[in-house]
């Protein structure tokens, strides 16, 4: 059987892939790595294999990769070049060691130089890195996050104000981080894919409008859209302490766990209509269907964005 190793499980994403590949394949076959021993302690008790690791030092890299044939790389949470070092590290790293494939989590349209949003930057430049290496690769080209504009609308409903951003009429296929993590676990122990682009979105393209509209009708709230521009938008995470690029300082709880610049950038992206991909890629890969908006709001305790992990040093 292929040995699989899986990063990333001290993050959100990872965390919940490692959950479905103890599920769908033998611990024998799996090695989980991470940056923290505590977050990789309860998976080393069910005697599955962990090895720290941290992709800012390549010295001693290239060994916490041996044996392993496949590698999930879980893109890094932070912006620029250190995001793109660090993803050039694991695939070096990896190729040394002799590992075959690459799993990379990468984004909705990435390799379209039309599409302004600057968190696609590292994707694109990971994406080609890899092709280049020569590995054998899946890309999972995910969609946003509806647990990201869950928490939002939310934020809003407590302000009692319209939920306002700068994506206007633009539509996203949102896709839960659940179903996310379930298509890296799948893609993992897919033998027959082979230098393949998945992109993983959710059941159905959705407006900014439509989405809210899904969420009062679930809560019996009763918030509308606002569209606003750009810089409207940076005015309100200014306000909320929201950094405008990952070097900046994070608040810890913040309901909104990223960079304003990735986030407005994203908005506009959408609104340009750079994001609207709508595939059935994702139950092709998994052989189920993904979680609908609906469904999440009507679970929104289990879908909430969550706290920000990261290891920058």
């Amino acid at each position: 059987m292929t040995k699989v190793l899986l990063t990333g499980v001290g993050g959100n994403l990872g965390s919940l892939a490692a959950d479905y590949l103890l599920e769908l394949t033998d611990k024998n076959n799996l090695i989980f790595g991470g940056y923290s021993d505590a977050a990789m302690a309860k998976y080393s008790s069910q005697g599955v294999e962990t090895r720290q690791m941290n992709f800012n030092h390549v010295e001693g890299l290239a060994e916490k990769f041996a044996g392993a044939d496949v590698v999930a790389l879980i893109s890094m949470p932070f912006v620029g070049v250190k995001r793109q070092t660090a993803h050039k590290n694991v695939v070096d790293a990896a190729k040394k060691a002799g590992v075959k494939k690459i799993v990379y989590t990468s984004l909705v349209n990435a390799a379209d130089p039309t599409n302004p949003s600057v968190e696609k930057i590292d994707h694109a430049f990971t994406e080609k890195y890899i092709k280049d290496s020569g590995l054998d690769y899946i890309f999972l080209r995910n969609s946003q996050y509806a647990e990201a504009m869950i928490t939002n609308y939310f934020t809003f409903v407590h302000m009692n104000a319209p939920l306002s951003n700068s994506q206007g009429d633009g539509k996203m296929a949102y896709i839960s981080r659940k179903d996310c993590a379930k298509a890296v676990a799948h893609a993992l122990l897919a033998d027959d894919i082979h230098h393949s682009i998945q992109n993983i979105n959710g059941p159905e393209l959705l407006t900014i409008s439509d989405f809210v509209k899904i969420g009062n009708e679930v809560t019996g709230n009763d918030i509308s859209y606002k569209p606003i521009t750009d810089e409207e938008n940076y005015a309100i995470f200014d306000a909320m302490g929201v950094p405008r690029t990952t070097d900046g300082e994070f608040q810890e709880d913040s309901e909104a766990p990223f960079s304003s610049e990735g986030m407005v950038t994203f908005a506009q992206a959408i609104r340009e209509g750079k994001m609207d991909v709508y595939t059935d890629d994702f139950e092709k890969l998994t052989g189920e269907k993904p979680l609908t908006v609906r469904y999440m709001f009507e679970h929104q305790e289990d879908f909430q964005v969550g706290e920000r992990h990261s290891q920058d040093d």
